[in-house]
């Protein structure tokens, strides 16, 4: 009996031995990949020490032998793009790769507005989602996973996926209207890998090496790697668990039920938010209910309901039902209503709002319907709610946790050092909106993120294309200081960088949505500044106008432009709007402003002798609507920089 079992061990143990020295292939080369045209490719994985690979690719077979540690490597010839190919890779097992394609690959990273899929741009794209159906356009989105301690040698998971009817709601919006810009023009295959993570820091992507001039930022790095810092983290977690909440009388008593008979329902504004009507500092879960009159001729088509945005999070119910939900404050709420759920007659629609911190509720200036074919019932004006669940202040939170997908180098470790080997065309980046605290140390940062990323791909002249932010949070009808325009003016600092350049979208913000909806328009002047940076068209415009200097002139001031394409021209036909001019005080007014050939002329009646001038130098400006005559929007900036 016991020489059996110690077979048995022994069978395992060899089973586990032959298991873990199978060729192994990292996830981004696998099925449906795009690989880089006209580079030599980098093909590896892992097998047993010392272990034969052998890969057969067009007729032709590339060998190697596994290191010491168990890694291979073999670079295939620089190829022509094209496709479908498949690839065979033998050692002690055989591994096929099909429908592998040949063209450019663009390597997309960011936070949130490049991870934003055109699932959540539905409506906007509804015909470009419908009419999507080209398997030349492939992404591989990777995972999400944060690693503070080391690079790791694989990335967290991931899967090829065509721009087709099926996979494109997952795409990112952005990421996709760049490659189907440029493959409408070039007809070469696109792919896309997509490394982003919603709320993170530019630190989090940088590696080590990139953060070594940053001594505040050394210091994080460092703490984080000390085993006794991240054990201290996981007590002080489970010591300092929060106290669970009461149950939530909405649902223990079912106030979506159309049964339910309502006791104590007040009077509420929708959109807008409870501690703006009466219900002060208020966290925890607030109902709504309204009934609407729904006629026979809306019930045949597909209908859907648009809740604007909730913050944060939301269930709806309509006649008892629930329809849709969603976690996250950002995200607009257009959900499809099932089939048989509308009937003629009364309807009840009912939301459950939870907020957590700040002010709870729906965001004005967002569309708020019920849609059935070409029918319409606004559902803004007055609601009932209801107080379900008050959050009471938790009793012993030290506060002590870190998210660990912010932490510096986090993501670079789990989500980027470990695809370097995989040859590209350039960058795309889309960040910042979680640095707009600190611009001036993130004008020393992305550069240092720009050289460090083209050393570990070595690429030192790899183009890097990036997004600056757009307009976003209130409106200021006065000149002022802006924290996001000194952000943008720290963005620009990166062009000092060679082979980068920028695509501006100060026109396509929105007051109350970070998530700003026109996604095309990004991706679009994105692909104007790869066709110029990447693929070599000197000849086009990529960009809108880019301030070149200014003069004073007696009680004027003439602002000179680059990149003004075929002339200087507004977008809505008025005068140009968003200047603002000042003397030796820097007390800024707005200024008149008068086109003249490549020039802007400005004056205003308050100054008497300009100096200095700004453009679109606010959080959101209210009508930045300076272009070139190709359309693209001029560059905010300022000359009175300290």
């Amino acid at each position: 009996m016991i020489l059996k079992k110690s077979l048995g061990l022994i069978a395992i143990v060899l089973t586990s031995l032959i298991a873990r020295a199978e060729v192994r292939l990292p996830a981004i080369i696998s099925d449906g990949m795009v690989l880089q045209r006209n580079q030599k490719i980098k093909i590896w994985g892992w097998a047993a020490p010392s272990e034969h690979v052998t890969i057969l690719f067009r007729n032709r077979k590339f060998k190697t032998l596994a290191s010491g540690d168990g890694k291979w490597l073999i670079t295939l010839p620089a190829t022509e793009a094209g496709g479908p190919y498949t690839i065979n890779i033998d050692g002690s097992n055989h591994i096929q790769l099909k429908d592998v394609l040949i063209g450019d690959v663009w390597m997309c990273s960011g936070q949130s507005n490049m991870v934003h899929q055109m699932e959540l741009h539905k409506v906007r794209y509804a015909k470009e989602i419908a009419g999507a159906n080209n398997p030349a356009i492939r992404q591989f989105g990777i995972s999400n996973k944060a690693n503070m301690q080391n690079p790791q040698e694989d990335v967290p998971g991931g899967k090829w996926k065509k721009a087709d009817s099926a996979s494109i709601g997952e795409f990112s919006a952005v990421a996709y209207f760049f490659a189907n810009a440029l493959y409408q023009k070039y007809h070469v295959p696109i792919g896309l890998i997509n490394s982003s993570w919603g709320g993170t820091p530019i630190e989090a992507w940088m590696s080590e090496e990139s953060l070594k001039d940053f001594a505040d930022i050394e210091h994080i790095i460092k703490r984080n790697r000390d085993t006794a810092f991240l054990n201290s983290l996981r007590k002080d977690a489970s010591a300092n668990k929060p106290m669970p909440y009461p149950q939530d009388k909405g649902l223990t008593e079912k106030w979506f039920d159309p049964e339910y008979i309502t006791k104590g329902w007040r009077r509420i504004a929708v959109p807008g938010y409870w501690e703006d009507q009466g219900v002060h500092n208020l966290d925890g879960v607030v109902w709504y209910r309204r009934e609407i009159s729904i006629p026979q001729t809306m019930l045949n088509p597909q209908a859907k309901i648009f809740l604007g945005r909730i913050v944060d999070a939301d269930v709806v119910y309509i006649n008892g039902k629930q329809i849709g939900s969603t976690s996250y404050m950002y995200p607009q709420r257009r959900y499809n209503i099932p089939p048989n759920t509308l009937k003629p007659g009364k309807n009840l629609i009912v939301v459950r709002v939870t907020n957590n911190s700040g002010k709870g509720g729906f965001v004005p200036d967002k569309p708020y319907q019920l849609i059935s074919g070409a029918d319409t019932i606004d559902l803004t004006g007055y609601w009932q709610y209801k107080v379900g669940l008050v959050n009471k202040p938790q009793r012993n939170a030290t506060g002590g946790g870190i998210a660990f997908q912010n932490q510096p180098t986090a993501l670079f470790n789990s989500m980027i050092a470990p695809i370097t080997n995989y040859n590209i065309k350039g960058f795309v980046w889309y960040q910042g909106e979680s640095n707009t605290g600190n611009p001036a140390q993130y004008a020393k940062l992305q550069p240092s993120m720009i050289r460090d990323w083209r050393l570990k791909w070595q690429m030192t002249d790899a183009p890097f294309l990036f997004v600056q932010l757009p307009g976003f949070m209130e409106m200021n009808y006065l000149p002022s200081e802006s924290q996001w325009a000194e952000f943008r003016e720290a963005q620009v600092s990166s062009l000092s960088v060679a082979n980068t350049a920028m695509a501006v979208a100060i026109d396509l913000g929105e007051w109350n949505d970070i998530h700003p909806d026109a996604k095309k328009e990004v991706g679009e002047r994105l692909a104007l500044q790869a066709e110029k940076l990447a693929y070599g068209d000197k000849k086009i415009v990529a960009s809108g106008p880019v301030f070149q200097s200014a003069k004073a002139d007696g009680d004027k001031i003439i602002v000179t432009f680059d990149s003004s394409g075929s002339g200087l021209s507004t977008k809505d036909g008025d005068e140009p709007q968003e200047f603002a001019i000042a003397g030796a005080d820097k007390i800024f007014s707005w200024a008149k402003a008068t086109i003249d050939g490549n020039t802007v002329v400005l004056s205003s009646s308050d100054v008497s002798h300009p100096l200095y001038v700004r453009y679109a130098w606010a959080d959101n400006p209210v009508n930045p609507n300076l272009i070139n005559n190709e359309g693209l929007p001029a560059m905010p900036f300022r000359t009175d920089k300290p």
